[in-house]
């Protein structure tokens, strides 16, 4: 059941045939991890929040600082030094108090993964290094939890939407990350965004274009981007989407 203030704060959800009372009573019901409170996380959060995610969880080991807030735009002057997972967490709750946060100040690892993806619905990975990236994918297959992938460079970005345990129309399983990206590449050899620099407003573009497929994901709504890679490139403002598929085993 939804509270007047619910019924009033969802009012544009619920008029949509698509979603209505019983996609938002999913929303509301449904629990989804955030991995990174940063450029991407910020946006991703927000929105999350402000569609009416029963519960968020929020995982990074980092603090604001004044050089996060060019794109990461849950903070603000008055958090840096704060924990972002805190910070984050009190952005929500001035945002929609009827969304729990659950707070992880900590790097997700070998060691904590599972516990942390299986206790939820939804994955979504906002973090900037590769290691991270290919464990949260490993394990999210592994534990069968849906997982959207989102990465950005200077002026481009790029998403995705796995679900590899799946099967597509043809009856062949969807394809892993690992079929689009087989391996992590050398440990710098791609410069971060400290060294190369980005374009503040592209996090805010990638983050919200997560929190949709999250949003879909949950609401079983529309067509996810599985096996199929979105390309966004803010100089020419241009979208493109190309297919991958599964990798044949050897041999």
């Amino acid at each position: 059941m939804f509270s007047r203030d619910e019924i009033e704060r969802y009012a544009r959800h619920l008029v949509l045939p698509e979603v209505g009372g019983p996609g938002q009573q999913k929303l509301k019901a449904a629990r989804v991890l955030v991995l990174g409170a940063g450029g991407l996380g910020a946006p991703l959060i927000q929105y999350l929040a402000a569609a009416g995610i029963g519960t968020i969880g929020i995982v990074d080991d980092d603090h604001v600082a004044l050089s996060n807030l060019q794109r990461q735009v849950i903070h603000d002057t008055g958090t840096v030094g704060v924990d972002k997972v805190e910070s984050a967490r009190r952005a929500v709750t001035r945002l929609n108090p009827h969304v729990r946060v659950e707070t992880h100040a900590l790097r997700l690892d070998a060691g904590n993964a599972d516990a942390l993806i299986e206790a939820y619905d939804v994955v979504a990975d906002g973090t900037d290094n590769f290691e991270t990236r290919f464990l949260a994918a490993d394990r999210c297959e592994a534990l069968r939890r849906p997982l959207v992938t989102a990465a950005v460079g200077r002026f481009d970005g790029s998403l995705t939407t796995l679900l590899p345990w799946e099967t597509n129309g043809e009856g062949v399983l969807n394809p892993r990350f690992r079929d689009l990206f087989p391996e992590p590449p050398p440990p710098g050899l791609l410069p971060g965004c400290a060294e190369a620099g980005i374009l503040g407003a592209l996090t805010g573009i990638l983050g919200s274009l997560q929190a949709a497929e999250v949003l879909k994901l949950v609401t079983g709504i529309g067509e996810p981007l599985v096996g199929r890679l979105l390309l966004v490139d803010a100089l020419s403002m241009r979208f493109e989407t190309i297919r991958y598929k599964r990798r044949k085993a050897p041999g």
